[in-house]
């Protein structure tokens, strides 16, 4: 049960708006970051929220990890995103393919201001 818990909360983001808006292209990029980052994808999803009177809808983004998950929510209307990575180090210490995972979703966005925080879960085995 011992594993890093790793969010970022992404403000005034200079990505390409697509990145904010588009489920299937902000899947694939964090499939393909997770991977770069050494890691294993099992499965993904995402959903797309109706626009509102504020401007597109957002999205959330998940991909399940043999390790276990990563998270964004994005939110358009304020050019901005959260970001969760959470690796188990059970098998074998995941910290600094995490901390690889979470530098590339937030390279991804481009923020101008980034708050990351960083929590241990569990007890070291």
């Amino acid at each position: 049960m011992h594993g890093l818990h790793l969010t970022a909360d992404l403000t005034h983001c200079r990505c390409a708006p697509q990145w904010l808006t588009d489920s299937a292209q902000l899947l694939d990029g964090c499939t393909q970051a997770v991977r770069a980052a050494g890691l294993q994808p099992v499965n993904q999803l995402a959903h797309t929220f109706p626009a509102t009177e504020q401007g597109p809808g957002g999205v959330t983004a998940t991909v399940l990890l043999a390790e276990s998950h990563v998270c964004v929510h994005t939110w358009p209307e304020q050019a901005g995103a959260t970001l969760d990575v959470y690796v188990c180090n059970f098998g074998g210490d995941h910290s600094a393919k995490a901390h690889h995972l979470m530098n590339a979703l937030v390279a991804l966005f481009a923020p101008e201001h980034t708050q990351l925080q960083s929590l241990q879960r569990g007890m070291p085995v």
